[in-house]
Parts: structure tokens; C-alpha cells; sequence
């Protein structure tokens, strides 16, 4: 007997063992008494207590306390006096400064 004719009558065996005991297998299964399967499932009852909690500390007291110890009284007659430098780049004034001309080659060199 070739091996591809002995295979070919395993595999039909084995199919028709596999159709008679599903067929078994399913009829057994119909007949059984079925059991109602129940789902216990209670939704959690929300609490009548707030979720959230005042902290313990008063904070607004707190931040009182730190500003009043950071407060100053300042008036006007605190700040320094503001004078704006003109410059004309058209005249070639470009006001005062203290970048000397070796730090501005030093600038233009790099490369």
C-alpha cells in the first residue's frame, strides 16, 4: 500500500470519529437541564459625605503673613531717575557705551 493512500484513509477516519463525537457532543449538550446564569452586580450607592475636604491649614492667613513680611512702602521718590540715551546712527553717534573696539573685531573675526 502507497503512504499517500494509507494517509488519505487515516485522515477519513479520523474525520468521521471527529463528526460522530461532535454530533454526541452537541445532542448532549441540548438535552442537559440549562441553568440560568445570573450576574450579581450592585452599583456602588454614592456617599452623602462631600468627596472633598478643607485643608487643615488657613491658608489665606498664611499668605497674609508672608506678603506683610515682604511689603515695603515704596513711593516714587524710591526709583532712580530714567534718562534715555539718543543715538544718530545718520551722524554716526550711536550714544555711550562700553564695548571697546577690540571686543567688536574680536565679534567680526569669528567665524
Amino acid at each position: 500500500m502507497k503512504t499517500t493512500d494509507f494517509k488519505r484513509i487515516i485522515k477519513e477516519a479520523v474525520r468521521e470519529a471527529i463528526q460522530e463525537e461532535l454530533k454526541d457532543i452537541l445532542l448532549e449538550a441540548l438535552k442537559s437541564s440549562k441553568q440560568i446564569i445570573k450576574e450579581s452586580y450592585t452599583p456602588p450607592i454614592p456617599s452623602s459625605q462631600p468627596s472633598y475636604a478643607p485643608p487643615q491649614i488657613d491658608f489665606r492667613s498664611k499668605y497674609a503673613e508672608a506678603l506683610g513680611e515682604t511689603a515695603l512702602s515704596f513711593t516714587s521718590q524710591n526709583a532712580q531717575p530714567f534718562t534715555p540715551q539718543v543715538s544718530d546712527p545718520v551722524n554716526g553717534n550711536l550714544g555711550s557705551g562700553e564695548v571697546g573696539m577690540e571686543q567688536i573685531m574680536n565679534l567680526l573675526n569669528t567665524k
